[in-house]
């Protein structure tokens, strides 16, 4: 609103400067001045190019989780399903691609998470908190563990449960997409 206020003290400003200059009888080229400066403020003005739903192009990657720490490869596929690496990335539209998460079972742990980290819930009747250690739960449901932590990167609302149900998660090595012919999703920041 400060902006805006300004911007008009300066227009009333440069009117009333204009006005003392030219005097009354010349209103009509204070008018035609104004539209000239109206005309050059629009032909400098760039645009921006907002995506559509029904145009956006999506294509299926496939990561490999063998030896990777599970918030790396979370934070990266998170990335991947809001569409961040997209040049048309636009935060109210769906522009994600699908992602593969193979080998969940193969995941790590750095520090000493896999002990510390417990996993909570409540089945809503009292005393009835549930408390499982990370390390048992990568054994049991290494996948369940990672879904957890991207959908936590996905944003809170309708357009967040689309992003997420393009996830795909197994454990082992074997998934049933190869007909969509996914390519090898790199994850950065691995050391081999």
């Amino acid at each position: 609103f400060l902006s805006y206020f300004k911007h008009l003290l300066l227009f009333y400003w440069l009117f009333w400067r204009i006005f003392e200059m030219f005097g009354f009888e010349n209103l009509a080229k204070i008018e035609n001045f104004y539209k000239i400066i109206l005309i050059k403020k629009d032909k400098t003005m760039k645009t921006t190019v907002m995506a559509k739903n029904e145009t956006v192009d999506r294509k299926w990657y496939i990561v490999d989780a063998t030896n990777i720490p599970l918030g790396r490869v979370a934070s990266q596929v998170a990335a991947v399903l809001r569409g961040k690496n997209k040049p048309i990335y636009t935060p109210h539209v769906d522009t994600g691609d699908y992602v593969i998460v193979i080998n969940t079972d193969k995941m790590i742990l750095t520090g000493n998470k896999d002990v510390q980290k417990i996993y909570f819930r409540h089945s809503g009747f009292p005393g009835g908190t549930t408390e499982i250690k990370y390390k048992d739960l990568m054994e049991k449901r290494s996948d369940f563990a990672l879904e957890k932590a991207i959908k936590g990167m996905l944003p809170k609302n309708s357009l967040g449960k689309k992003m997420f149900n393009k996830l795909k998660c197994y454990k082992g090595a074997e998934h049933p997409h190869q007909a969509q012919q996914p390519v090898e999703l790199k994850i950065k920041g691995v050391r081999n």
